[in-house]
């Protein structure tokens, strides 16, 4: 545990690894080959399957991912590659939306595109769920109806309304130095996703004390968001290079 490991992650998770003995998984795919990852590509059908094996029964794997857009053509992977964990055994638990606030992708004859997926898939149903909360329109207290009665009136008695709801399933986010992440080093990667993303996810599906993996971990945001919040983490890539953002990431975590 607590270790950043150079190594393709379908042998690891087969050969170094223990079945059911992760507690959630956030990772980010490479997909469509729309970033050049040195080369490195890897196959989804594995991947799937040696998590199905590592993650525990009420486990949770948050894998983000989008499409490519070809000739004016977009190439659903992601579907597809949700369609693929369900293939393996798990559950399509939610189907989120990642909004990026600053967005700088515009197309000439269709909207912006400014998501990708968060697919949810749990192993059976989720043993954790800390549901993250915003703050409401109106609180305090106002009058509020009751049941009619006979004559048709409502009645009206005072009562608090709530000063928190949980949110919704798109979750936005800025992007940038500063919005992805303040350490400049991670952008040495080519796909950085928010660490406040992987912390969102972090709280939501796990406890302190838990076991949080990511496989092609890159420059190390679920790992540091894990080590911040006080859960374990193992984070497993191919590239010695990447390795070396996401150890620095974690050394100025510690400063």
């Amino acid at each position: 545990m607590n270790q950043i490991i150079l190594a393709n992650c379908v042998e690891f998770m087969s050969e170094k690894m223990e079945p059911n003995s992760i507690d959630l998984t956030v990772t980010s795919p490479p997909y469509d080959s729309l970033r050049d990852y040195n080369g490195y590509t890897f196959d989804c059908a594995s991947v799937a399957q040696g998590l199905f094996r590592v993650t525990k029964e009420g486990g949770v794997v948050v894998w983000v991912v989008a499409d490519k857009i070809k000739n004016g053509n977009k190439s659903l992977t992601s579907f597809k590659q949700a369609i693929l964990f369900q293939d393996v055994g798990f559950n399509v638990h939610d189907v989120m939306i990642y909004r990026k606030k600053n967005t700088p992708f515009m197309r000439s004859n269709a909207y912006t595109n400014c998501y990708e997926f968060m697919f949810v898939f749990s192993k059976g149903k989720p043993k954790t769920f800390n549901p993250l909360t915003t703050e409401t329109v109106r609180q305090g207290v106002e009058m509020m109806p009751t049941n009619k009665g006979p004559d048709g009136i409502n009645n009206k008695v005072p009562g608090k309304l709530n000063d928190s709801k949980t949110k919704i399933n798109i979750w936005d986010y800025a992007v940038g130095l500063h919005g992805t992440t303040s350490d400049k080093i991670a952008f040495q990667h080519p796909a950085v996703f928010p660490e406040k993303l992987a912390e969102d996810h972090i709280l939501s599906w796990s406890n302190k004390g838990d076991l949080i993996f990511d496989p092609m971990c890159g420059s190390g945001t679920t790992c540091k968001m894990a080590a911040k919040n006080g859960r374990n983490y193992i984070g497993c890539d191919v590239s010695e290079e990447y390795l070396e953002i996401a150890r620095e990431r974690l050394k100025l975590l510690s400063n």
